[in-house]
């Protein structure tokens, strides 16, 4: 019989010592698992977490068994080494995925296992270059499966064992389904619903086909059903896995097609870590997130950047959320990485393999965010994409391509369907030019499939605005657009998939920007899922099946301005609107609902629809309340028009390109860049110097550049133009 025992208890974690004498001398610190070093300190900004090798050491009794004992780890940030009784047994590289490693020849009676898990950086193991904190530790389970001698495989890739790939037949109903099972034993008894074969083992291989008339297809949110296939063998050894009978496609003009039917992506991203907690996440913490998703009405999710939990896979299979899952070859294109670019490829095909939530498999994230597209970059993502296609010849490969990237680049060749990161309206640019990018696309590449892999803007809800734009923080401009987005996507429906960045705020220890040290705002809910921001309520208003009214502007209280917009998010046809307990309008529309109210004093508003109601407080102030303000981020629009500016010298309404034909005015504006860049962190930092993000920038003027980034205050413009005007013209 096989048995798995969880030894999550019981450790001690060192958090430095020279080698595994050392650390085994050492009386450390008693920890249980899932555990991480970086809770904190990966959280609290200015990029100086732990990044090292620490050690986590347990004693460990050898199970009574004649068969064989392997430890399986499910998730060691970075570089895991093992050792049993101070030897070396083996070494993994790469913090998202599980493993095994034999112990059987090597236990005794009593035993020391030693584990050195390291996140330093290097230049062999991804990721290294990213926007998120990239925690150290035994962050998931560990346990002891303990199997007969004679076994279903449990070496190759952290495999489950058993491999099932269903195919349907959507006119007649049916599917064929084949499960093929690898061990050290002749046969294999499979079991499928209901019917069951005893198949010889060729080479410890063993295939079972099944027909299964009258199926009931995995139908995404609306029908999740799930099989079960069972194997086992005469040793007692017994496997199963849960399985879903459905049929995907992705087709340029109509975008993603579920079991025949039109089934547009519309969700969210998701990073696997908590405020105050890491990514050290548990079991419930995990049901948590799905629940929110739930709520909100999404239907597909891009685990994010990286192979998620298995238990995190299970409840996408068990709701009906389609899965985008990638491998954490991001950002920057390391020339010593390649290889471990495919083992975490082959690690999260071959483990993930049966969830039927998955549709694609994500090649690379902004890859070219740092790097240049060349033949090495490229030939690294062809034999991603073969490796995929090898492992599995069912699933599509993806990739998400940083908004720099041209849309002619080679490099859009090579994987089967496309995505694109695009930060219009945040980052650079204005909303409607994503609007104008993926018409370009699809117009000028009508025969491919093109998706919006990422979209978003940071949003403190401390920040408030009655007139908010791009760059200011506040909760109000992220409404605003979000707004524009899903109106944007729902125009199009050939779009095959669009991801929110992020359903989470998440930690990104290397930023300080927003009020926030270590965190990237551009969650829809906060860190510690205790808040959700207006623009939740959005999509939710889009895709919930749940009646929804909601007020905007909740956190909103003191307002300054006479006549007060108060904006409503409902899925309902009419919304209406009462002030202090009064009618005060009616409206019908969809989604989006706007009323434009006088204010004097203390305010009750509260809209109704369908029986349904959200009421909000607001009072009518002389003077802003400056907790709604960024500190860093004042008021610089036109203060230089009190100023007689000398047009034969530069000023900052001038473009960053005009200004960067002088060498002295360059100088100062890349000065400039190279300082707002570092409170974005270290990717922001290694990106600035992307020759497509220059000429994107070059269209900006400097004051629009330093309005977005709300990073200076007026004396500061000031003293910048003063010297600008001392620079004479090219």
């Amino acid at each position: 019989m096989r048995s798995t025992i969880s030894i999550n208890q019981g450790w001690k974690f060192i958090k430095t010592a020279d080698n595994v004498v050392h650390a085994m001398q050492q009386v450390g610190e008693a920890v249980s698992l899932p555990h991480t070093w970086n809770a904190q300190d990966g959280q609290d900004g200015g990029n100086n977490y732990h990044r090292g090798a620490c050690w986590y050491i347990r004693e460990l009794e050898k199970p009574v068994t004649d068969g064989e004992v392997y430890l399986e780890v499910n998730g060691a940030a970075m570089t895991a080494v093992i050792y049993l009784n101070g030897q070396k047994l083996a070494v993994h590289t790469g913090g998202f995925s599980a493993f095994r490693v034999n112990l059987t020849e090597h236990l005794k009676a009593k035993n020391t296992l030693a584990i050195s898990v390291d996140n330093s950086d290097n230049d062999t193991v991804y990721p290294q270059k990213a926007d998120f904190t990239f925690y150290g530790g035994l962050y998931r389970n560990v346990n002891l499966i303990v199997v007969p001698k004679k076994h279903f495989e449990l070496d190759f890739c952290g495999t489950p064992g058993i491999k099932v790939t269903p195919t349907v037949d959507l006119e007649h109903k049916s599917a064929v389904v084949t499960v093929e099972t690898w061990q050290n034993a002749e046969e294999v008894y499979i079991t499928v619903d209901g019917q069951s074969k005893t198949v010889a083992s060729v080479d410890g291989h063993a295939v079972a086909e099944f027909e299964i008339e009258n199926v009931h297809l995995w139908d995404g949110l609306d029908d999740p059903y799930l099989y079960t296939a069972k194997a086992s063998l005469t040793s007692g050894d017994v496997i199963s896995t849960r399985f879903g009978c459905r049929q995907f496609e992705i087709d340029p003009q109509k975008g993603f097609i579920l079991n025949g039917r039109s089934y547009p992506l519309r969700g969210v991203s998701r990073h696997q870590d908590l405020k105050d907690v890491g990514n050290a996440l548990t079991l419930e913490h995990h049901r948590q997130d799905m629940a929110i998703i739930r709520e909100l009405g999404a239907n597909t999710l891009r685990l994010a950047h990286y192979q998620h939990a298995q238990e995190f896979y299970d409840l996408c299979d068990e709701n009906g959320i389609i899965v985008w899952a990638e491998i954490p070859y991001i950002t920057m294109h390391m020339k010593n990485g390649r290889a471990n670019t495919l083992s975490q490829m082959a690690e999260l095909v071959v483990q993930n393999y049966n969830h039927p939530s998955i549709a694609v498999w994500g090649l690379s994230n902004e890859i070219t965010a740092a790097s240049t597209v060349n033949e090495d970059l490229l030939d690294n993502h062809r034999l991603l994409n073969d490796l995929c296609h090898k492992l599995d010849a069912t699933r599509p490969t993806t990739m998400a391509n940083v908004f720099m990237l041209e849309i002619d680049s080679p490099i859009l060749e090579i994987p089967d369907v496309n995505s694109y990161n695009l930060y219009f309206g945040w980052y650079v640019g204005e909303l409607e030019q994503t609007d104008e990018f993926f018409d370009e696309y699809h117009i000028k590449y009508p025969d491919r499939a093109i998706g919006f892999s990422e979209y978003g803007a940071d949003a403190n809800p401390l920040y408030q605005s009655a007139s908010p734009e791009k760059g200011d923080y506040t909760e109000s401009y992220q409404a605003v657009y979000h707004e524009h987005m899903l109106s944007m996507i729902e125009d199009r429906p050939w779009i095959w998939a669009s991801h929110v960045w992020n359903l989470f705020d998440f930690a990104a220890d290397g930023r300080d920007e927003g009020g926030k040290h270590g965190e990237n705002q551009k969650g829809i809910v906060t860190f510690d899922r205790k808040l959700k921001k207006d623009a939740f309520y959005l999509y939710k208003s889009a895709w919930s099946k749940e009646p929804v009214v909601h007020i905007c502007g909740s956190r909103y209280v003191d307002r300054t301005e006479d006549v007060t917009e108060i904006k409503v998010y409902s899925n309902f046809p009419e919304v209406t609107l009462y002030v202090d307990g009064k009618l005060f309008a009616a409206q019908s529309g969809e989604r989006v609902f706007k009323f434009h109210v006088p204010i004097s004093g203390e305010h009750s508003i509260e809209a109704k629809a369908g029986g349904y109601s959200s009421v909000i407080f607001i009072r009518k102030v002389a003077e802003q309340n400056p907790k709604y303000v960024f500190v860093k981020k004042q008021d610089v629009v036109n203060w230089f028009d009190q100023d007689e500016l000398d047009p034969t010298c530069y000023s900052v309404s001038d473009t960053m390109g005009e200004l960067r034909k002088s060498p002295e005015a360059g100088a100062v504006v890349d000065q400039l860049m190279v300082k707002g860049a570092a409170s974005r962190g270290d990717v922001a930092e290694s990106v600035m110097n992307n020759p497509a993000l220059i000429r994107m920038l070059n269209r900006m003027t400097l004051i629009g550049m330093m309005k977005q980034a709300g990073e200076v205050d007026p004396e500061s413009v000031k003293q910048l133009n003063r010297i600008l005007q001392r620079i004479k013209k090219v």
